[in-house]
């Protein structure tokens, strides 16, 4: 019989999980009506990408800054003070009326998202034991990871087809005000007792800053040039930021990333796999859409339509996921979600500038779902040998990773497809042809940086770490 303190938990879970939903849709919702979004705010085709990558870099960014805190503060605490952040400033981008203050808002928008993250998800560390109790929570938490992505899309093509793009904004309106109201009735409290209130802002500074200041080079490099005088100067500062990070993180009394946990390998390797999953998948994303909508034509409603696929697979493979990290190898399952991952994105580097659908891109688009295999055993390896001290650093680590990743993989992406058309128009292609060349190689970077990640799980993930995570207590004694 299910007793009354379960009941409590996995209502609180489910509060939690909506939240989480909802900041993993909010940075996908927004793709497929970008070329929208364009036209009304008068964005420039090169600057479209920020819509995007500013929340993510923030969001990235101070994700760590919040897993402290909430430590510290009051997970529940920092959880609603989040969603305040989150919920206003999704109020505001829907009335934003210029490129400028969307992309400043957006960013204000992560910022809220990196509080909530955190928070909540060591929350769900601390309501449920490391083990097949654990492990089942943070299943469905990887699965709503990994459909959050697709569910967006969907979901902005359906709002910006029938409602209009502010709308993609103001669907987190009602579902952040029932969230607070719901909050201090259904989440438990909980922070680290006794511990000093110590709080290292100049790392998320730093940190943030570095990253800013590299995709912006990147994002800019093939329009100024990769050897031009800005471009240089903005990666020197990134790499001095990122240097000058790492070097307070040593000596912080309390730093944001300690750096002890990276002795962790399978934590090391989690965040590693994280990145990749993040830079592959996200720009996967972002390239594949843009596809759908300026060489087939395809409008907002029918993007979202096609990505349901993806979809289908991920949640198709969820539960199958879920019991093959608990009761097989979760280092294989994320080696497979990895592979067919990169197969599927490889794949889709064939399709032509005249393609269809099922034709062209519902294999690719199926095969990622698979995706899913790669979100849950990552969520859960991610957090292995965690202690309660450093659950609010170790939520906010993983998720920091794939969010930087996201934001990196599609500077990274863009880039290369910009400089590509460029090329082909320039050899007198028509346009089609042009922008879909460009796609293809995006494509292929994005494939065989998800590749990548396989041999990193190899040789960083233990066997050992992720079967006590997965293991119940009581089986690990006997």
């Amino acid at each position: 019989m299910t007793s009354v303190v379960e009941v409590h938990r996995w209502r609180a879970f489910s509060l939690l999980a909506v939240t989480y939903l909802m900041t993993a849709v909010d940075l996908t919702i927004v793709n497929v009506a970008l070329p929208t979004i364009g036209r009304k705010l008068h964005f420039a085709e090169s600057d479209l990408q920020w819509v995007v990558t500013a929340y993510a870099l923030t969001f990235g960014g101070f994700l760590l800054l919040g897993g402290r805190a909430a430590d510290l503060l009051g997970r529940r605490r920092l959880f609603m003070i989040g969603l305040v952040i989150f919920t206003g400033a999704s109020l505001a981008c829907g009335l934003a009326t210029s490129g400028t203050f969307l992309i400043i808002l957006r960013g204000i928008q992560g910022l809220g998202a990196a509080i909530v993250l955190p928070a909540a998800l060591s929350i769900v560390m601390n309501m449920f034991r490391e083990g097949a109790e654990r492990n089942k929570a943070l299943g469905a938490w990887g699965g709503l990871g990994a459909t959050g992505a697709t569910i967006g899309l969907l979901a902005g093509g359906t709002l910006t087809r029938y409602a209009g793009w502010q709308y993609i904004f103001y669907l987190n309106v009602p579902i952040g005000a029932a969230a607070l109201l719901l909050a201090r009735r259904v989440v438990p409290e909980s922070r680290l007792h006794g511990a000093r209130r110590r709080y290292d802002p100049l790392g998320a500074v730093t940190v943030t800053g570095g990253l800013i200041a590299a995709v912006y080079a990147i994002s800019q490099a093939p329009a100024i040039g990769w050897t031009a005088t800005r471009t240089v100067a903005l990666l020197a500062a990134s790499a001095v930021l990122l240097a000058g990070f790492l070097v307070i993180e040593t000596r912080a009394e309390a730093p944001l990333l300690p750096l002890r946990l990276f002795r962790l390998k399978t934590l090391a390797g989690s965040n590693a796999v994280g990145f990749l999953l993040g830079a592959s998948f996200y720009s996967y994303i972002f390239v594949g859409t843009l596809y759908m909508q300026q060489v087939l034509g395809y409008s907002a409603l029918k993007t979202g339509i096609a990505w349901l696929a993806t979809s289908v697979t991920g949640l198709a493979l969820a539960g199958p996921a879920q019991i093959l990290v608990t009761r097989a190898s979760a280092k294989l399952v994320m080696a497979a979600g990895m592979t067919l991952v990169g197969a599927g994105i490889l794949w889709a580097t064939q399709v032509p500038a005249d393609g269809s659908f099922w034709a062209s891109l519902a294999g690719p688009f199926f095969l990622t779902g698979a995706v899913t295999w790669a979100f849950i055993p990552v969520s859960i390896g991610a957090l292995a040998g965690v202690t309660e001290r450093d659950a609010g650093v170790a939520s906010g680590l993983i998720d920091t990773s794939q969010q930087l990743g996201g934001a990196i993989g599609i500077a990274v992406a863009s880039t290369v497809a910009a400089a590509h058309f460029r090329v082909l128009q320039g050899q007198g292609h028509a346009a089609a042809i042009a922008l879909t060349g460009g796609f293809h190689w995006a494509l292929w970077v994005s494939g065989l940086t998800a590749l990548a990640a396989v041999p990193v799980t190899f040789l960083l993930i233990r066997r050992a770490e992720l079967a006590q995570a997965v293991t119940p207590p009581a089986l690990a004694r006997t």
